[in-house]
């Protein structure tokens, strides 16, 4: 006899609470290390990979290929529009963070989702990159959009949802704190 998995938006709840529950007995495995590659191609144009990441000190193998990014800017920027520029995929990042932590937080609050979706814009001065004087050489501002249906929840229940979802973000949380970044270079 099988067991009826409680699913929501494509969210398996029934994992989603035990993986909750397994961290809050060993707080090891709430822990990963995720890694990205990026090899310059030509001009402004970049290939990345993204494929292993490391899970409670453990190696993970569950990815048989790497997903493969192209990055580039557009001509203005001296590039060639093979790709999005870094702080493009830096902004859809935060989209596709908010999104994931939305629905995932919406399935184990019992709330169904029919549409959800997220426009990240971002404000960026290149004089500092280009070692002119300006502001700093990050965005000055990003302004996140979330548009979203559910058949079950109130106004409230969702707004407070999104409030939640900005708080406990990963990616936010990178955006709006100080985080140390060592950077090594081995000359070959």
């Amino acid at each position: 006899m099988s067991t009826a998995v409680t699913a929501r938006n494509g969210i398996n709840v029934d994992q989603l609470l035990g993986t909750i529950d397994a961290i809050k007995q060993d707080k090891s495995l709430g822990v990963f290390t995720f890694r990205a590659q990026s090899v310059w191609k030509d001009g402004t144009y970049n290939t990345g990979s993204i494929q292993g990441f490391t899970h409670a000190g453990v190696e993970d193998d569950t990815r048989g290929e790497a997903f493969v990014l192209e990055g580039d800017e557009p001509p203005i920027l001296l590039g060639s529009n093979k790709g999005p520029n870094a702080v493009e995929l830096l902004v859809q990042a935060l989209g596709f963070c908010y999104s994931v932590g939305f629905i995932a937080n919406a399935a184990a609050r019992g709330i169904e989702i029919t549409q959800m979706e997220y426009e990240i814009e971002g404000d960026l001065d290149v004089r500092p990159f280009l070692g002119l004087p300006g502001p700093r050489a990050g965005f000055t501002e990003i302004r996140a959009k979330g548009t979203v249906s559910s058949p079950n929840a109130s106004r409230q229940q969702l707004e407070e949802l999104c409030q939640y979802v900005q708080d406990t973000s990963p990616v936010r949380d990178c955006l709006a704190n100080a985080i140390p970044v060592k950077t090594t270079l081995e000359v070959v």
